[in-house]
């Protein structure tokens, strides 16, 4: 290749180099205009206003971005009691049972011992009386056993009440002193014939009063709700639960001694007034649930809910918001991620 050649392509070459130098120069300038044009476009929605991000957004770029509002409504809360507690054997209110009427066959047999006993010394003394028809050994004698059998009676009578103390502490008057009847009451025979099986339910220490009825199911078994009925205060606490114990009668068909059981009822002694805060107004951040409330037309500011009380419906809370109080049901999302570009913005600028 000859001198004069080479010297054209080198020229060549520095005449691309300048003009790719030039073309990246100016780019440069309108790429910075372009993006100083789009922060001067760019509306600032964001502003700290004492600590608090509020966002600030038209009715025009409301209705652009689909954000939509809405009012909450009072609405009334009834909170859930939940209990635990288990189906009793009977084996220790039948064993009381078994032992108060055979002490009771003993008392019976002491009672005719000691009346007979007694009317043989009455009349054993009146003849030592009589003339000395019979002698002061026999008299002596015959006291002696007269005395032996009031001491057998009075044993017998103090091993009856001992039972039925033992029956009032741990069964309760009702239940324990019920059991040891003759003859006992219908509710009771349909403990004793097993057509009825006996509950003890340890209730929540803030349930003043027990329910007549709960419906009680036997955990991890998939029966439905059984109808229980209160029967008696329970004297004794359970051994695991915590709570007020009572028991309760039910239905023997689906339940067995010594399965345990849950119930959950509502609360009707205690019914809250707030508003139910919707699932679709419910934006998650920072392991929290938020909504966007409405401050002003144009106004929002994103404020933590309660999330203790759910329903049906939503979020029950009666403390941080009102009837009335507008939030936002829809593009809550939207929001949160304007306030988040604005965080990191700042972030950045820093």
């Amino acid at each position: 290749m000859s001198k004069k050649a080479t010297a054209v392509i080198i020229i060549q070459a520095g005449l691309i180099v300048v003009l790719l130098w030039l073309l990246v120069l100016f780019s440069k300038d309108e790429f910075e205009a372009f993006n100083e044009e789009e922060e001067i476009e760019s509306p600032q929605r964001v502003h700290t206003e004492a600590g608090i991000s509020t966002i600030i957004l038209s009715a025009e770029t409301q209705q652009q971005s689909d954000i939509r509002t809405e009012p909450l409504s009072m609405a009334k809360y009834q909170t859930t009691l939940e209990s635990l507690g288990n189906v009793l054997s009977l084996d220790g209110l039948l064993g009381l049972r078994s032992q108060y009427m055979s002490a009771l066959g003993d008392l019976a047999v002491a009672q005719a011992a000691l009346a007979n006993s007694k009317n043989d010394y009455e009349r054993l003394s009146l003849l030592n009386q009589h003339e000395r028809n019979i002698s002061d050994r026999m008299v002596i004698s015959a006291e002696a056993l007269y005395k032996s059998d009031l001491a057998k009676l009075q044993a017998h009578e103090a091993a009856l009440d001992n039972l039925r103390y033992t029956a009032r502490q741990q069964w309760g008057d009702r239940l324990g002193l019920g059991m040891l009847e003759p003859k006992p009451s219908a509710e009771i025979n349909a403990l004793l014939e097993y057509k009825q099986v006996l509950l003890r339910i340890a209730l929540p220490t803030q349930q003043t009063h027990p329910t007549s009825t709960l419906h009680v199911t036997p955990v991890g078994s998939g029966i439905p709700p059984i109808t229980a009925h209160l029967l008696a205060l329970s004297p004794q606490a359970d051994p695991v639960l915590q709570g007020k114990t009572y028991f309760y009668t039910a239905p023997a068909a689906n339940l067995r001694a010594g399965m345990r059981l849950s119930t959950q009822e509502l609360d009707t002694a205690n019914m809250m007034s707030g508003v139910i805060v919707p699932p679709q107004a419910v934006v998650w951040y920072g392991g929290k649930a938020w909504v966007y409330r409405q401050y002003t037309t144009e106004k929002f500011v994103r404020e933590p809910i309660d999330t203790d009380k759910e329903s049906d419906q939503g979020w029950f809370n009666r403390d941080k918001f009102k009837p009335g109080d507008s939030i936002v049901i829809h593009g809550a999302q939207l929001l949160l991620s304007e306030e988040l570009k604005y965080q990191i913005k700042n972030e950045n600028d820093d």
